[in-house]
């Protein structure tokens, strides 16, 4: 799945006209650089949720044929925020855990590491997390490293949220927005109502059935005019 519906306040006056995961960095719409990476996986179904401007996005993209893939629309009159429109759109996605991406992020992060894995230990998700940018030093999530840190990707166990950069000598890590859930995450929850993915994160850090990842290759929350623009130059 990949998530698209959203206003993209940050980006104005470009999302006024132009939904944000269409906005083009280096010649090519952010979100055709998901659909291509997940073709040339064999990846062939993806949902989209759409709200905000998606008529434009569903012109653009029609059925996804022209890029390799079969897209299923999951439509939201409102915006769900990112747990309501994975909610919303469980009916599309099956009962086999599914790789989210957020439909601003830009990144070389590769996908069939995690298209190929499988939750293990009772786990709901695994997490890609990322190395905090400069408009995020806090983090979002505290992470306890594997043994061998010098792996360009080393996997872990999520300690829980974070409020600050760091926690009993731990460092604080920022969520990529790529993702591998289960859609038992959303088992208490009620479809139509918009809320953050985190809420459902939260009982399942708990009760320990989160994993994560470390991915230092590059990745870019394309959320604000100067980001688009840096990324472009």
């Amino acid at each position: 799945m990949i998530l698209a519906a959203g206003f993209g306040k940050r980006l104005r006056p470009l999302t006024e006209h132009t939904p944000k995961p269409l906005l083009e960095v280096r010649g090519k719409p952010l979100i055709v650089y998901h659909l291509e990476a997940l073709a040339a996986l064999g990846i062939r179904d993806v949902v989209i949720n759409s709200a905000w401007l998606g008529e434009k996005l569903e012109a653009h993209l029609a059925d996804g044929s022209q890029y390799g893939v079969r897209i299923a629309w999951s439509r939201e009159a409102e915006p769900l925020e990112t747990g309501g429109g994975i909610c919303q759109a469980l009916p599309l996605l099956g009962t086999e855990p599914f790789v989210l991406i957020n439909g601003d992020v830009w990144t070389d992060y590769p996908l069939g590491e995690l298209a190929s894995q499988r939750l293990v230990n009772n786990s709901l998700a695994h997490l890609v997390l990322v190395p905090n940018p400069e408009h995020h030093l806090a983090g979002d999530y505290c992470f306890s490293e594997s043994a061998d840190g010098t792996q360009e990707i080393v996997r872990g166990t999520l300690a829980g949220p974070m409020v600050e950069g760091s926690a009993a000598g731990r460092q604080s890590y920022t969520f990529s927005g790529i993702s591998l859930l289960d859609p038992q995450l959303f088992a208490g929850a009620v479809r139509g109502q918009a809320f953050p993915l985190r809420d459902v994160f939260a009982p399942a850090f708990g009760a320990g059935r989160i994993s994560a990842e470390l991915y230092r290759g590059d990745w870019c929350d394309v959320g604000t005019l100067a980001r688009l623009q840096a990324l472009n130059h």
